[in-house]
C-alpha cells in the first residue's frame, strides 16, 4: 500500500495520542511511520494524484439499490465470477482479477462509498437466482397435458413434435471429462429419441456448422443453419446419419436458427399439435442476429410452441442471454455442466412424451391430477436457491477478509461491509423460507390450482 501525505499526518497524530499509553502500540506506530517516511516523493505525489481522481469519481457515484423482491433479485445479471472457487479467492493473481476496477475505499470512505464498493463487488459475484416466474413455468411444463390446464399451449394434442436446435459452433469442440461437448450432446439426444413413443415426431436443426471461428468466415458461419433431420417419426439409421452430418465448426447464429425453426414448424399449427422446442447452446449469440426477438416471434406464432433453453457448460455472459430467451418465451432455462446433467434434463422430456402416449391410447381420457408435493423440482428449487445465497455470502466474506488482511481498507470499513453482507443474505434466505412455507400450503392441491395461485401472487408482485 502506498502512503500519502494524509496517511503520514494521520499516523503522526496517532503517534502522539498513543505515546506513553502502550509501548506495543507505540512500536507499531513507529514502524508504520518509518515505513511511510521511506516512501519516495514521486510515489507519494503519484498516489495523491490517483486519490484526487478517485475522489472526483466517487463524488458523483450513484449506488444501485439492492433488490427488494425475489423477482428483482432473479433479474440481476449473473456475475462474471459467479462460480468462483476457493482457490481463486486465495490466489493473489486471481483475486487481483476479481477485484480489478473496484473503487478505492482506503482512508476514511463515506457510507455511500462503502455501499457502492459492496454493490460493485456483488455485481461480479452475482449468483444465478431463479425467480418465481421460472418455477411457475417449470410447474406448467410438469403439468403438460393436464385436462384442468386452460392454456392450450400446455394441452396434449393429437400430434406431439419435439425439435432440437443444436449449437454446432467451434466451442462445442471443447472437452468435459475427456469427451467433446458435441459428442455428449449427440449421445444425449440419441438416448432420448430411442425412448420416444412411436407416434411422436422429432426434428434436429443445427447452427454455426459451416466455416470456422475466424473473422474471414464469420459471414459464412453466421448464415449457416440446417434442418438435418426433418420433423418426422424416428428412424434409427436416418437419424444417426443426420447426426454424422455436422461437427463443431464456426460462429453462433442463434437468432437465425430460431427464425428457421419457425419455418420448420409452419405446417404444425398449435391447434392440432403440441410443439416443444429445445434450444441447446454453450455460449452467447455471436452473430448479432437478435435471438431474443426471433424467439418471441416463434413463440407468438400460431405454432404455439413451448420453448425451453439449455445452457451447456456456458459462461456467465452466455447464461444471461439464454435466460433472457427463455424468459421472453415463458420457457424454462437450465444450466448443465456435463453429459449426465444434460441427460437428466432430457429424461424429464421422456417422461412427458410417455404421458402423451398414455393420454393418446386412453382415447383422451382425463389424466389423474398430480399433487404438487410429488414434484422434485419444488424441493430442488428451494434447496438450490438457499445454496446460492450461502455460497455468495461466503465468497464475498472471504474476499473482504483477504482484502482486509492486505490492509486495503480499515477495520471500520471491514465491519460495515461484512455486516451489510450478512444482513443482505439473511434477507435472501428469509425470502426462500417464506416461499417454502407458501408451497407447503399448496401441498394437497393439484398442479393447476397451485400454478394459478402462484401466478396470481407473481402477477400482483410485478404490477
Amino acid at each position: 500500500m502506498k502512503f500519502t501525505i494524509k496517511h503520514i499526518t494521520l499516523l503522526t497524530i496517532l503517534f502522539f495520542v498513543l505515546y506513553g499509553c502502550n509501548s506495543n502500540h507505540k512500536e507499531k506506530v513507529e514502524e508504520k511511520l518509518e515505513e511511510a517516511t521511506e516512501t519516495n516523493a514521486d510515489s507519494t505525489q503519484q498516489t495523491k494524484n490517483e486519490n484526487k481522481e478517485v475522489k472526483k469519481t466517487t463524488e458523483n457515484i450513484q449506488v444501485e439499490p439492492l433488490p427488494s423482491t425475489y423477482t428483482d433479485l432473479a433479474k440481476l445479471p449473473i456475475g462474471e465470477y459467479a462460480n468462483i472457487t476457493l482457490e481463486q479467492i486465495e490466489s493473489d493473481n486471481e483475486r487481483k482479477k476479481i477485484i480489478s476496477n473496484l473503487p478505492d475505499i482506503s482512508g476514511n470512505p463515506s457510507k455511500k462509498e462503502l455501499d457502492y464498493f459492496y454493490r460493485e463487488l456483488l455485481r461480479k459475484l452475482q449468483k444465478d437466482y431463479e425467480g418465481p416466474e421460472n418455477l411457475i413455468n417449470r410447474l406448467k411444463f410438469e403439468a403438460l397435458g393436464s385436462p384442468e390446464n386452460t392454456d392450450s399451449r400446455y394441452q396434449f394434442k393429437d400430434n406431439l413434435n419435439v425439435v432440437f436446435i443444436i449449437d454446432a459452433s467451434g466451442s462445442m469442440a471443447q472437452k468435459i471429462n475427456g469427451k467433446e461437448k458435441m459428442a455428449s450432446a449427440k449421445d444425449s439426444i440419441l438416448n432420448f429419441v430411442n425412448k420416444l413413443p412411436k407416434d411422436a415426431k422429432v426434428g434436429i436443426r443445427v447452427y454455426g456448422h459451416k466455416g470456422t471461428g475466424s473473422d474471414s468466415d464469420k459471414a459464412l458461419s453466421c448464415s449457416s443453419s440446417e434442418l438435418v433431420y426433418p420433423i418426422s417419426n424416428y428412424n434409427e439409421g436416418e437419424f444417426q446419419a443426420a447426426l454424422n452430418k455436422f461437427s463443431p465448426s464456426g460462429w453462433t447464429p442463434i437468432g437465425l436458427a430460431l427464425r428457421e425453426a419457425k419455418n420448420d414448424l409452419a405446417s404444425f399449427d398449435g391447434a392440432n399439435n403440441t410443439n416443444i422446442v429445445y434450444l441447446v447452446s454453450d455460449g452467447i449469440d455471436t452473430c448479432e442476429d437478435q435471438p431474443i426477438e426471433a424467439a418471441k416471434d416463434l413463440y407468438s406464432s400460431n405454432i404455439s410452441p413451448i420453448i425451453n433453453v439449455i445452457g451447456f457448460d456456458v459462461d456467465s455472459e452466455g447464461q444471461n442471454q439464454l435466460k433472457q430467451i427463455a424468459a421472453a418465451t415463458d420457457g424454462i432455462y437450465d444450466t448443465v455442466t456435463n453429459e449426465g446433467e444434460l441427460q437428466e434434463q432430457l429424461k424429464k422430456l421422456n417422461d412427458l412424451t410417455s404421458q402423451w402416449q398414455e393420454w393418446l391410447e386412453k382415447g383422451q381420457q382425463h389424466l389423474e391430477g398430480r399433487k404438487i408435493s410429488n414434484s422434485l423440482d419444488i424441493f430442488n428449487y428451494i434447496t438450490d436457491e438457499g445454496s446460492k445465497a450461502t455460497d455468495e455470502k461466503v465468497n464475498i466474506y472471504l474476499i473482504l477478509s483477504e482484502l482486509y488482511e492486505e490492509k486495503l481498507f480499515s477495520k471500520e470499513s471491514y465491519e460495515y461491509l461484512t455486516k451489510k453482507n450478512t444482513k443482505y443474505h439473511q434477507w435472501i434466505n428469509g425470502e426462500v423460507e417464506k416461499f417454502k412455507e407458501e408451497l407447503k400450503t399448496l401441498n394437497e392441491q393439484n398442479y393447476n390450482e397451485a400454478i394459478n395461485q402462484l401466478q396470481e401472487k407473481y402477477n400482483a408482485n410485478t404490477q
